[in-house]
């Protein structure tokens, strides 16, 4: 087997990898559910490659991602359920269906409004599927999302039927009350004597970050995204911090607390500094 540009190559690997008794032992022990791990962590490295802003990475996370779509569609076309020309087809179908401003008659002239056409047909395919069955106003937001993902998802699908906030404010005050109930439940632990916090402090944690990707609905930004550009940060100044040590002979283990805090302040104004310079 050669490289090719050529999609029809890499389906032709795949089947070949997944041929018993000469394909790829790996390969052939396989199935949908073993396979979801590896499909969810491609998917995360392709945004984690936009994120940095790596155009080259990305290359390469693009295609281990599609492999992961050629990998499904080649299981499935053993089991005789569909092929990758029927995924192909389906999301082409999809897609002109949903876009009946570009491919029919109807205008649609702001991302709001074709937003809004695109969640209108897609509750009436739904609807077809399903038939007369009823469901609930929060069905069809997988599981499998990640948990401040499937959290935004939740409120927006509540927000629809009107079980919302109009004003950010009193979601603001929602989350103090929250801060509130943990700091409660660790004084009922203490009072109580016991050594590790209450469950229930644990259980408002939960409470509080649904709280906080709520804030972030409203504020009209990305929960997932704005943790990853935290995470990132804190990776950046610790970074500094190690790099300070560093330069005194010192390791993170063998520093104080208030020395490592005195540094961190210290990184945090750094990057202040550069971006105003900017």
């Amino acid at each position: 087997m050669t490289p090719s540009r050529d999609i029809g190559r890499l389906i032709e690997i795949m089947a070949a990898l997944r041929t018993p008794g000469t394909g790829c032992p790996w390969d052939l022990a396989q199935n949908f559910s073993t396979i979801v791990p590896y499909t969810l962590e491609e998917a995360y490295e392709v945004a984690d490659a936009i994120a940095r802003g790596d155009l080259a990475e990305l290359k390469d996370e693009l295609g281990d991602l599609l492999l992961q779509v050629v990998f499904h569609a080649r299981m499935a076309e053993e089991q005789g359920a569909f092929d990758f020309g029927d995924v192909v087809q389906a999301i082409t179908e999809k897609l002109v269906r949903r876009h009946p401003h570009v491919f029919g008659d109807a205008r649609s002239s702001t991302p709001q409004a074709v937003e809004g056409l695109w969640q209108r047909i897609k509750a009436e395919e739904k609807a077809a599927r399903n038939g007369w069955r009823q469901q609930g106003a929060l069905a069809g937001v997988p599981v499998a999302l990640p948990a401040l993902t499937r959290a935004l998802k939740l409120q927006e699908k509540a927000g629809k039927v009107g079980f919302d906030w109009n004003d950010v404010r009193a979601v603001l005050r929602k989350i103090r009350e929250e801060a509130d109930e943990i700091e409660v439940a660790l004084g009922g632990a203490s009072a109580a004597g016991q050594a590790s916090p209450a469950p229930e402090a644990a259980a408002e944690v939960g409470d509080l970050l649904f709280a906080a990707v709520n804030l972030a609905r409203h504020l009209r930004a990305d929960p997932e995204s704005l943790l990853r550009g935290t995470n990132q940060k804190f990776e950046r100044r610790f970074a500094a911090i190690e790099r300070a040590l560093a330069a005194k002979g010192k390791t993170p283990g063998e520093a104080t607390l208030d020395e490592m805090d005195a540094l961190w302040d210290e990184a945090k104004a750094q990057e202040r500094r550069m971006a105003n310079n900017e």
